[in-house]
């Protein structure tokens, strides 16, 4: 009788232990009425009016804060983004069969984008500010990070929308998956007829919609949020087809090319570990290296300045290209003295760098030299007046036996600071009346031409 109780007992926990998870993880504890969360997307999703407005301003404080690589201004400005909506709108209208919303999303959508790229267009064709700062790079190629927190960050977008009491969840969302600086620097790729930049921002900005979209729809989809019903069961099925074939055409080419986007991130880092790991040599150096990536092929541009490395030794790194699983990758590498004038440039540029960073070495060491020398001549010339006011004192106070006199930091302890003032030092064979060392003080002022002074006596 032991066995069979201790397998119910075990089956007891486990099922205690599901139940306590569920109720962890169940989404529909504190969740808003299906309907009043569709009802909140909706009345999101339209740009016309204020929102327009709010939109407009958005993009020329986004723009710039590229402009001039404040990421402050940039998280401001995307928290002012309403951005969110048609995007969010586009996932619902998905989830619960609802074309007039889709069609409603997509356009909402179109006109902010268009309305987006035309106002940084705007700015970046007049601002002075024309060079491309580091905030501005980023968003010109989408990496495979930029797909997860669309994904991550679309599944609490969404989830935070259907609770009763809402959170900040979504403008952290706008925050995280960056969809306006994307569309600004699109704007910068047209004003500046950079149409690398142009593409690359814009690929970005759409595969981050794609996939705030899916996980809305994902999440949609997961409770059962009440689809759209209709009268007439022929359009009905009219309107699944339609949604089907969107969410299809829509999805499958995003996959497609977050794929090629993984398969770029692994093999630029698989590259970059090569080119550190199996790059180094004793008397050669690697001055720039460029990875250049195309799907079924790619490149390793490597530049070394020293001494030559032999054609076995490269043909030895080329076939170590596989132990990092880098294949159909080809390893072009350039040396002095091969002609090649970019090789030439680049070392041009190196040489004129250390040329002038020497210089520039060499004019400091000379002001510290210089400075040195004027502290030095001043010391000594303190030296000579200390022995020239001396014997001028000797003379009206013959006790007077030895003397001293310099400048002397004194630190106020109490205010917190420092003050440098005059110090004499005298001492007499046999101690003066105080009307004589009144009056050697006032001739000392005088004689050094010092606002104040103090003396010591011995």
């Amino acid at each position: 009788m032991k066995a069979p109780n201790k397998a119910l007992n075990l089956r007891k926990k486990i099922l205690e232990l599901l139940l306590f998870f569920k109720d962890r993880f169940d989404l529909h504890e504190g969740k808003e009425d299906e309907l009043e969360t569709i009802d909140y997307i909706r009345k999101n999703v339209e740009f016309k009016g204020a929102n327009l407005w709010i939109l407009i301003f958005a993009i020329f404080v986004a723009s710039v804060g590229l402009n001039v690589n404040s990421t402050a201004v940039i998280i401001g400005a995307m928290l002012i983004s309403p951005l969110m909506g048609p995007i969010m709108g586009i996932g619902l209208a998905a989830g619960i069969n609802d074309f007039e919303l889709l069609k409603k999303s997509m356009k909402n959508l179109g006109i902010a984008v268009l309305i987006s790229i035309l106002t940084s267009t705007i700015y970046f064709s007049f601002t002075p500010l024309n060079d491309a700062q580091s905030e501005l790079l980023a968003r010109t190629e989408p990496t495979i990070w930029d797909v997860l927190i669309a994904l991550f960050g679309g599944l609490a977008g969404i989830v935070a929308g259907s609770r009763k009491e809402k959170s900040n969840a979504i403008p952290g969302v706008a925050i995280a998956t960056a969809l306006m600086p994307p569309l600004c620097t699109a704007g910068y790729g047209l004003a500046t007829a950079n149409l690398y930049y142009f593409f690359g921002a814009f690929y970005l900005f759409f595969i981050n919609s794609v996939f705030i979209s899916l996980s809305t729809y994902l999440i949609v989809r997961f409770m059962k949020f009440p689809k759209k019903e209709f009268m007439d069961p022929k359009r009905e099925k009219t309107v699944k087809t339609y949604i089907t074939v969107f969410t299809i055409l829509t999805i499958v080419p995003s996959i497609y090319l977050a794929y090629n986007i993984v398969k770029r991130t692994i093999w630029e880092k698989a590259a970059s570990q090569f080119v550190t790991t199996e790059m180094e040599f004793p008397r050669t150096q690697v001055i720039s290296s460029n990875l250049i990536y195309d799907g079924d092929s790619a490149v390793i541009d490597i530049s070394l300045i020293g001494e030559r490395i032999s054609d076995e030794e490269i043909s030895i790194l080329r076939r170590k290209l596989e132990a990092f699983n880098l294949k159909n990758t080809y390893l072009n590498v350039k040396q002095s003295g091969d002609g090649s004038p970019d090789l030439n440039i680049l070392r041009s540029d190196v040489l004129k760098d250390l040329y002038e960073r020497n210089e520039l070495q060499l004019q400091d060491k000379d002001r510290r030299i210089a400075l040195l020398e004027r502290e030095l001549e001043e010391y000594s010339k303190s030296n000579r007046e200390v022995l020239d006011i001396g014997r001028e004192a000797k003379v009206n106070h013959s006790n007077l036996q030895n003397f001293s006199i310099n400048r002397s930091v004194i630190a106020n302890l109490s205010e917190n600071k420092q003050d440098t003032i005059l110090m004499a030092y005298a001492k007499f064979r046999q101690l003066p009346s105080r009307q004589e060392l009144n009056r050697f003080e006032q001739w000392l002022k005088i004689r050094t031409k010092a606002d104040s002074l103090t003396l010591i006596v011995d």
